[in-house]
């Protein structure tokens, strides 16, 4: 028999002083709570009551158990009280990860949650490597990229694209592309975490789907070094639009084969489970639609 229900058995009998009062205030019948009081005994080789026709008495070893199971029972419905506050307001530890490039968005909505919601506290790692959020302990990820596992829930924040780049310099040195296949001629700067590799995506005027396989001399997990690397003139490259904006409107870096555009991929909120999602992190994921939404621009420039 499930110990924890024998327990509130025992516990309900004493209250209630019978076997019958209990039954009624756990709803099951007077034969099953006998039952789970006669397991317990049988479990401990004590015996907790002493039986008559007419009434019902604690052993010596019933009220030290008895006194025990009190505040065993407290103590699990005190827990229950705090779980479920956890489920309907957000407080605790929120852990994210997310790409450095996504700081300037993230941490704006990381203040407005923090804001609106003083009893919880945000652990906010950047980095450009693929977390594993269950062994690494994070509630969420949010990437630019597919999640790595199947399992994983993903919620869809925005959409953006790259943007195929270079700098000035570079096209004082080197022919300018003017056709895709023209790519494969040059030094292609690639993000490593890029989803389709060495096999760039576009779409042309049209609609239709275009590719071009591209080699160069610096692969890299961090979009902050690739838009360092175009900056200096070291090749072409497919940066993200919202980190480059800035200076394609300076004119630091240049925007090729407008015609083309680069497959349309999308930014998601990743966490491992759906069901009893706590309130932090439904909250915070909530925020994080609506401002995504909001600030369009900021996360597709070219939208």
């Amino acid at each position: 028999m499930d110990r924890l229900t024998s327990l509130t058995a025992f516990v309900r009998v004493v209250d209630s002083g019978g076997f019958s009062a209990a039954a009624r205030r756990l709803n099951m019948s007077t034969a099953m709570i006998s039952n789970h009081v006669q397991a317990l005994e049988a479990r401990l080789g004590v015996r907790l009551l002493n039986r008559t026709t007419r009434k019902i008495s604690v052993t010596e070893a019933g009220k030290a158990y008895y006194d025990r199971c009190t505040h065993i029972l407290a103590d699990l419905e005190q827990a229950d009280d705090i779980a479920g506050a956890l489920h309907s307001t957000p407080r605790g530890t929120l852990r994210i990860y997310t790409v450095s490039s996504m700081v300037p968005f993230v941490s704006s909505v990381v203040t407005e949650f923090l804001k609106d919601h003083p009893a919880v506290s945000v652990d906010l790692t950047m980095g450009e490597r693929t977390v594993d959020l269950i062994e690494e302990g994070y509630d969420m990820a949010i990437r630019l990229t597919p999640a790595p596992d199947s399992s994983l829930i993903v919620r869809s924040l925005a959409t953006w694209r790259h943007v195929l780049c270079c700098s000035p310099g570079y096209l004082e040195k080197h022919e300018r592309p003017r056709q895709l296949a023209d790519l494969a001629n040059h030094n292609c700067l690639r993000h490593v975490l890029y989803p389709f590799q060495d096999g760039w995506h576009f779409a042309d005027r049209k609609g239709a789907p275009a590719a071009v396989k591209v080699s160069g001399n610096l692969i890299t997990n961090s979009a902050e070094a690739l838009r360092t690397a175009l900056l200096e003139g070291i090749g072409v490259g497919l940066a993200a639009g919202f980190l480059v904006h800035g200076d394609l409107e300076a004119n630091r870096l240049v925007r090729l084969l407008p015609e083309y555009r680069p497959v349309e991929l999308s930014m998601n909120a990743i966490y491992p489970h759906r069901h009893q999602l706590s309130a932090k992190v439904r909250t915070f994921i909530d925020l994080l639609v609506q401002r995504s939404a909001e600030q369009k621009k900021l996360i597709d420039p070219f939208c």
